[in-house]
């Protein structure tokens, strides 16, 4: 996120087994690997991508690893390829964006953006002799988080809308990246239902009866139907903070919401008293817990599967944050 702060650890989801007494709080299946989030947590973090700079070798060999994560899960390329390419600063940057087409004749002409920022800031402020700004949370949990939701929608193949998976450049440098994609996707017409953009969930949020917050909360019923959705279980909540900070024009969902007039809005578990390493070279993946990250990307899953498949655009615009 930009100019902001985040953290780590939660309680494990139950699974949902069939025979169990029924509750009103239901839970979901943790059907997301937490082995894998860990892997690809480690390998986007690592040293070895140098805090992924947009413009960097680093964050080169980051979208070459999320082309291959995305050609290997069956999501194809919305455009020619997978670089949506454009510059800032005279330096050369891309989005990567991967294709979901919907199964039904009508509604796939409707279209889901999920998305992360999949840069960071490259060095900060030097401590004991490192200097690599790792950007753990501050994307890479973001951008785990698209690539296992694109492999499990892939596998699943019931989206009857369109879902384009959008990792961003840029966003550190001013939300270059989604403001670029958002104006080529307007120029194209594009029937946007909602921009869901995930950011900094790398840690559980501290005393909370909901599993993550959604930024903008009061300008659509997105959280209202996403937990009617999600079979009895609060998914999305309202962090004051998070509208006190106005974190919803500080991501990139903002860009698609001044350009398309659409749900665009962004889930964080960042709840300003969980995490000390926002822009500084310890956020690294060793302080994260993939074992809460997969349950909460898995209860993403049946929120985001029902807005993908609902009969009516039942997600909309509500009012002022």
């Amino acid at each position: 996120m930009r100019n902001t702060t985040y953290k780590v650890r939660i309680a494990g989801l139950t699974m949902v087994v069939a025979g169990l007494l029924s509750c009103n709080a239901q839970t979901t299946e943790n059907v997301i690997d937490s082995k894998e989030v860990a892997e690809h947590l480690e390998y986007l973090s690592s040293d070895d991508l140098l805090g992924r700079k947009t413009g960097t070798a680093g964050i080169e060999e980051a979208a070459s690893f999320i082309e291959k994560e995305f050609k290997s899960a069956g999501i194809k390329p919305y455009f020619e390829t997978y670089r949506d390419s454009f510059q800032v600063k005279n330096i050369d940057g891309f989005n990567i964006v991967g294709y979901l087409e919907g199964s039904d004749d009508k509604l796939k002409n409707e279209f889901i953006v999920i998305g992360a920022h999949y840069d960071h800031i490259g060095e900060g402020k030097p401590v004991d002799g490192d200097a690599i700004a790792n950007g753990a949370n501050d994307n890479a949990a973001g951008t785990v988080a698209v690539l296992a939701l694109a492999k499990e929608f892939a596998k699943l193949k019931n989206n009857k809308r369109s879902i384009l998976f959008t990792l961003f450049s840029a966003e550190e440098m001013g939300l270059v990246g989604s403001k670029h994609l958002a104006n080529r996707l307007k120029s194209e017409e594009l029937d946007l239902y909602v921009m869901f953009n995930i950011e900094m969930i790398g840690v559980p949020m501290k005393a909370k009866d909901y599993k993550a917050y959604l930024t903008g909360f009061e300008k659509s019923n997105l959280a209202e139907k996403f937990n009617e959705y999600s079979n009895g279980e609060k998914v999305l909540g309202f962090l004051p903070q998070a509208q006190q900070m106005s974190l919803f024009k500080r991501s990139d969902n903002y860009p698609f919401y001044e350009t398309f007039g659409v749900p665009s809005q962004t889930v964080s578990t960042f709840d300003f008293s969980n995490y000390n390493y926002y822009h500084h070279v310890d956020d690294e993946a060793e302080k994260l817990d993939p074992e809460f990250m997969s349950e909460l990307i898995s209860a993403l899953v049946p929120g985001l599967t029902k807005m993908a498949n609902s009969e009516e655009k039942e997600i909309k615009m509500t009012g002022d944050e």
